[in-house]
């Protein structure tokens, strides 16, 4: 059994799973790969996901270490950004083998095969 922050995970996939699992979590990561996203540019990119539930992820992230939240209040408008933390960075290489096992699955067994 592992525990992290407070919750309890039977075995290391679990913990992995705990903290990218989810429809968008990985989503936002796979964005947050190429750099800083300010939230609309992220809302933008991710077709179909409320207001809401993109905070609430994004928040969750946070908390997990994963992104980082910077806001920059020297002028108005408001500007918030997202990015990856340093920590966030080591799950590039699984969010990668991720992305690169969904095009295989697609080109498999969709119906609407990816062409290149």
């Amino acid at each position: 059994m592992y525990q992290i922050k407070g919750k309890e995970y039977p075995c290391c996939t679990s913990v992995t799973m705990g903290i990218i699992g989810g429809k968008w979590k990985t989503v936002i990561l796979f964005y947050l790969m190429d750099g800083k996203l300010r939230y609309n540019e992220l809302r933008k990119k991710m077709k179909g996901v409320t207001e809401r539930t993109l905070s609430l992820q994004l928040q969750q992230l946070q908390e997990d270490g994963v992104v980082k939240r910077k806001v920059y209040t020297s002028k108005p408008p408001l500007k918030v950004e997202y990015s990856l933390t340093e920590f966030g960075t080591t799950l590039i290489p699984l969010l990668k083998a991720i992305a690169d096992w969904g095009v295989v699955a697609v080109e498999n067994y969709s119906e609407n095969p990816i062409k290149n």
